[in-house]
């Protein structure tokens, strides 16, 4: 492989030889890494010829194309975009014109040679040209269309796509004028009631809305809600679902869907037995996601069938029509894949990923799936139904956060990807680059690396598409809620990429573009008046947190990461406001297992460190860390004198837990976050980074149900002074 064919294809797609590391040390990619990575870019490394005229065919490619597919500006800006032509021909006029998404017209008339050429090429004997064309124009915000003609002529030379977008993302008035907001996180399924069906359901998500806004809390955060599978239960991953656009139908509440009274499931719900397995699945410390999903399903279906005796034009079949109707393509393909997949595990036994299945069933535009699909109308109907039902009862618990008044109401949360084998990889093939896993180098959360086992996006073919998956993906979860997290904000800028069968240390950073992502981020969270969340932890280039304050972007400041340079602990007072702050996260250790290494044990049990050696290090680090912490927290007088000095010698109890939220909650940031988990005491982990079988991730429970948990005193009292000290909190 030669070098320069090398450079060109590094420069291409974005593909950087070398990072900072979150250690703040230089990293360079090893040679072999970037050639697996071309490999699994398709790209023949062990060909020079092949290789050589793959590059020529892609700059030809992109020479040919006169515009790029979407460029982007900022609103007061004008329009701006690259031109590629003939060189001879700059001294041509050509026609633009633009469609705005508001239905105006605007055209105009160009001389070529009177802007800027940037760069030259040779491609197929002729001297080519990049023009940088700026018109005297401002549009409104929107998804407009621009179009190059040659002058008098009909027919386009050249569109694309141009965003502008707000100079910031949304921010509710009081929090943009100095509101300081507390709210807790929980996992929804971990939530525990007297009435529930062994997994936390929007019913329960109701529930916790009124008790924390009763209690004075802003906003009730949550893991992504993400579409998983229902054929295949114990796939539990909220960080690794089916389709980013649709609801995990395990949180539907089916006792609270209308046809469920006159349905033959409300006779058989009511019935002992049911009820004794109700009962078990409560009492279980740990979801059990086959069993759940099985009595759901069953008793759904029968709701539906009450629902098909409706006429069709009762108030909720039109409602209904409305919904697969508005979503169209979407819905159907989301709806034929759960049904699809059902039917193969029955009748073929299949294994969960989509390229397992019968071959002319592994697309859903493949005539064989249409076929299917048109067969089975009925089953396929069901699960349109349930993401009706699904998406029903989430608005409804956000209307009730709204009529609460909550600051912010539901804080929800966007996964960076999806899995291979998923619903959105399945139907849109070409956008994700399936010979790899998007992860992370090595940092303080994964000292081996993480593998995500989750394909990325081709940024090149996302681009091609007009980044609409990635729009249609902001809508959709910004719908209901007053807050979005993006998982891994960094995905905008650049993802770690590691070729299938290679280790996630021998990876490399793929670069993406990051201003028409934030161009697209910025403009959805006014559409939907959400505000932004950037998850900003881990290996951070400091471009990112740049942006994300330019851009109007809520950092993310998690406690146990905020460390001076000299070990010291950061005050919240300093934390910048643009922030939500935290404790810790549901990647990390629960305070009680932090500061008793619950963690550090485990992660020696799971096999996670690489030696003997790094675990005594991290342990040493732990018990500075902890002594740091204190020394901090006596500082501030956050704690009382009676609690000792030395953290060798100072267990976390009740007093030291909560201590440290209300000197969170004194802090700066905008928003505070805190886990339900350190509110009950709890020492558990939601997740250990890096394990898949090893450990039980995303199942346990929290350890009380909500109505013990909002009976205790303490518990109220903390919310009262929670509330209190964010009044208190001046910038």
């Amino acid at each position: 492989m030669s070098n320069l064919d090398k450079e060109k294809l590094f420069a291409l797609h974005g593909i950087t030889q070398y990072f900072i590391d979150a250690w703040g040390q230089h990293a360079d990619i090893r040679e072999e890494n970037l050639s697996a990575l071309l490999a699994a870019m398709g790209y023949a490394v062990d060909d020079e010829a092949q290789l050589h005229q793959q590059v020529e065919t892609l700059i030809a490619a992109r020479w040919n194309n006169m515009l790029e597919p979407v460029y982007s500006s900022r609103v007061s800006e004008p329009v701006h975009f690259c031109l590629r032509i003939v060189k001879s021909d700059a001294q041509n006029w050509l026609d633009w014109h633009i469609d705005t998404e508001q239905g105006g017209q605007l055209h105009g008339a160009i001389d070529v040679s009177t802007f800027s050429c940037e760069q030259t090429e040779r491609i197929d004997g002729q001297l080519m040209g990049v023009y940088a064309i700026t018109l005297p124009i401002e549009l409104p915000c929107g998804y407009h269309q621009l179009s190059i003609q040659a002058v008098d002529q009909e027919e386009v030379l050249a569109h694309c796509c141009y965003i502008v977008a707000p100079l910031q993302a949304y921010k509710p008035p009081n929090i943009a004028n100095g509101l300081r907001v507390w709210g807790v996180t929980v996992q929804l399924y971990a939530l525990r009631s007297q009435r529930n069906w062994g997994v936390g359901d929007f019913t329960d998500l109701a529930e916790l809305v009124r008790q924390i806004a009763h209690g004075g809390g802003g906003f009730v955060g949550l893991n992504p809600l993400h579409a998983l599978y229902p054929a295949w239960p114990e796939h539990a991953s909220p960080y690794s679902p089916s389709s980013r656009r649709w609801l995990n139908i395990i949180y539907i509440d089916v006792e609270a869907i209308n046809e469920f009274k006159q349905s033959l499931a409300a006779e058989q719900v009511a019935d002992d037995a049911f009820q004794q397995r109700l009962d078990m699945l409560r009492r279980d410390d740990w979801v059990d996601y086959s069993a759940v999903m099985g009595l759901k399903l069953s008793m759904l279906q029968l709701v539906f069938r009450q629902f098909k005796q409706l006429p069709l034009t009762h108030s909720r079949c039109q409602q209904f029509l409305t919904f697969t109707q508005q979503e169209g393509e979407l819905l159907h393909a989301q709806a034929t894949f759960d049904a699809l997949q059902i039917s193969l595990k029955q009748s073929h036994g299949v294994d969960p990923h989509w390229n397992s299945w019968p071959i002319e069933l592994q697309s859903y535009h493949s005539e064989g799936t249409q076929t299917w699909a048109r067969q089975h109308d009925d089953e396929v109907e069901f699960f349109a139904w349930l993401q009706w039902i699904a998406a029903e009862q989430l608005a409804e618990v956000g209307q009730q956060a709204l009529a609460a008044k909550m600051a912010l109401g539901l804080y929800c949360d966007v996964a960076v990807g999806v899995s291979s084998g998923s619903q959105e990889a399945w139907r849109n093939r070409q956008i994700y680059n399936l010979n790899s896993h998007i992860g992370a180098p090595p940092d303080v959360l994964g000292p081996l690396g993480q593998d995500w086992g989750l394909p990325p996006p081709d940024p090149l073919q996302l681009k091609m598409q007009y980044y609409r998956p990635l729009k249609e993906v902001f809508q959709r979860n910004m719908a209901s809620c007053g807050a979005l997290r993006i998982d891994h904000v960094m995905g905008l800028l650049r993802l770690w990429w590691v070729p299938i069968g290679h280790s996630a240390q021998d990876g490399a950073y793929v670069q993406y573009p990051l201003d028409d992502l934030l161009a697209v981020l910025v403009l959805e969270s006014h559409r939907q008046q959400c505000l932004v969340v950037g998850e900003d932890l881990g290996t951070v280039p400091l471009q990112i947190y740049e942006q994300l304050q330019r851009n109007g972007i809520h950092s993310y400041r998690v406690f146990f990461f905020s460390q001076a340079p000299d070990g010291g602990f950061i005050s919240p007072h300093h934390y910048p406001e643009q922030a939500m702050a935290a404790l810790t996260t549901h990647d990390m250790a629960t305070l009680k297992g932090f500061w008793h290494c619950d963690d550090l044990i485990l992660g020696e049990q799971l096999g996670l460190y690489p030696d003997a050696t790094r675990l005594q290090q991290l342990f040493d680090n732990r018990l500075f860390c902890k002594q740091q912490i204190l020394n901090s927290l006596h500082g501030h007088h956050a704690i009382p004198d009676w609690i000792g000095h030395d953290a060798a010698w100072v267990p976390m109890d009740r007093t030291l837990n909560y201590a440290m939220q209300l000197h969170m909650a004194n802090g700066c940031s905008a928003l505070l976050s805190l886990q339900l988990e350190d509110w009950l005491e709890m020492s558990q982990p939601v997740n250990v980074p890096g394990t898949s079988d090893e450990y039980p991730n995303w199942r346990r429970k929290l350890s009380m149900t909500l109505e013990d948990m909002f009976e205790q005193p303490h518990i109220q009292e903390l919310m009262r002074q929670l509330s209190e000290a964010r009044i208190g909190a001046t910038p």
